[in-house]
């Protein structure tokens, strides 16, 4: 009878809701991710080619929270004594800059050109075009001022050019700004991402490996750029219209211009890629990502990444956050070599690539590998074992056959 009325008086007097508003959860976690990063470290700016990076293993724990806080993983290999030659040279980032100021010289009348030939031939000429002014204070400033750009350049019609603009796009709970090289407004309302790369195009093509990596970082502004649609496509068309009727979204292409140095030569070229099967995998890598709370709240107190604490506590500090190493990291992550090391210590068979991996199931080092071969431990039903097992004999019969066959004379 007591637990009665001790319910019915909490009914009656209910508890404060303990549970932190939304926007004292996100100061709670940008606080706890300043503490990461270190007092006085200024954040480095999550960029497309980072996400991309990212969105390719997206098990990365280490790399998803080091990147949610804006640490310069550079800066922290070397301090790590793991120094990475990973990016670019002075002279390709002059060169690369030198090159897109010719392409956009002109109220960037080339540029508007080659998007004309290459994606819309069938409107009209890009005589005249809006190049707004998408200066603000702050990266929040500018990703508004970016978006009312473009709501403008759809409802005016015609050809615009933004140059530079800002989008934001949420990654596993944190907010990343990202800055195309350009975006395209067309006549109809539909918009174009522009990449412009210093790599040349010889013949019409270019090294596949570089395209492929200009179109997963083009893939990630298109989905920045689907976010600022939607949201304009939700706004009532005019304020006197009836609640619920709006606009329609404007479309994003999914053919990005990727724009390059003509053979060896300062003129300009292009060439339209489709970026949807980017886009797609991009999309699902990144909803699979641990939020950066998460990971964070898993850390202990104290923990941080500065890279002028000791060698031996950031050792600890990073190793205390899991890593999923792969022999592609080694072009794509500033602490590549740092993480191969510990792989290689840890006898971890990931450091001899994600297909291989995926082949051994359960079994997760080296050393684990060789004795289901030799048939020391394992499943014998397991079908890695039995497959181990089976190269194991047929290897052995192999090396006996051409042992005989290589038999010295008598």
């Amino acid at each position: 009878m007591s637990e009665f009325h001790g319910s019915a008086s909490r009914s009656a007097h209910p508890q404060p809701n303990r549970t932190p508003p939304p926007a004292t959860q996100g100061k709670r976690l940008r606080q706890r991710l300043a503490e990461l990063r270190g007092p006085d470290v200024p954040a480095k700016a999550l960029d497309a080619r980072a996400l991309a990076a990212l969105a390719a293993n997206p098990g990365c724990r280490r790399r998803a929270i080091l990147d949610g806080a804006g640490v310069d993983k550079a800066a922290l290999a070397s301090a790590l004594g793991a120094p990475s030659g990973f990016g670019q040279s002075q002279f390709a980032l002059t060169r690369g800059n030198a090159f897109e100021a010719r392409v956009k010289a002109d109220g960037g009348a080339e540029l508007l050109r080659l998007v004309h030939a290459r994606l819309d031939p069938g409107a009209e000429p890009p005589a005249e075009a809006a190049v707004p002014d998408l200066s603000a204070h702050g990266p929040e400033g500018r990703t508004a001022r970016t978006a009312l750009a473009l709501r403008e350049a759809v409802a005016a019609g015609g050809w615009t050019l933004l140059d530079h603009p800002m989008l934001a796009l949420d990654v596993a709970g944190s907010l990343a700004f990202l800055e195309p090289d350009a975006v395209v407004v067309h006549p109809d309302g539909s918009w174009t991402v522009v990449e412009i790369k210093s790599f040349p195009m010889l013949d019409g093509s270019a090294d596949p490996a570089k395209v492929g990596a200009a179109a997963r970082q083009a893939a990630v502004y298109v989905l920045a750029l689907e976010e600022v649609a939607a949201r304009l496509g939700a706004e009532p068309e005019r304020a006197e219209e009836p609640a619920g009727e709006s606009a329609p979204a404007p479309r994003v292409r999914h053919r990005v211009l990727l724009v390059c140095p003509k053979d060896f030569s300062n003129l300009a070229t292009a060439s339209a890629v489709d970026v949807r099967k980017q886009r797609a995998v991009t999309a699902r890598q990144l909803a699979r990502l641990t939020r950066v709370e998460e990971i964070a709240d898993a850390l202990p107190e104290g923990m941080c990444f500065a890279p002028d604490r000791p060698a031996e506590e950031l050792t600890a500090a990073v190793g205390a956050v899991p890593a999923t190493y792969a022999p592609e990291c080694l072009s794509a992550c500033e602490l590549a070599f740092h993480c191969r090391e510990r792989s290689r210590a840890a006898d971890a068979v990931t450091r001899l690539g994600r297909p291989l991996r995926a082949e051994l199931g359960g079994l997760t080092t080296v050393e684990d590998v060789l004795a289901a071969a030799r048939g020391d431990s394992g499943d014998p039903d397991d079908p890695a074992v039995a497959a181990l097992r089976r190269a194991a004999t047929l290897r052995a019969e192999a090396l006996a056959t051409a042992g005989r066959a290589v038999a010295p004379c008598p």
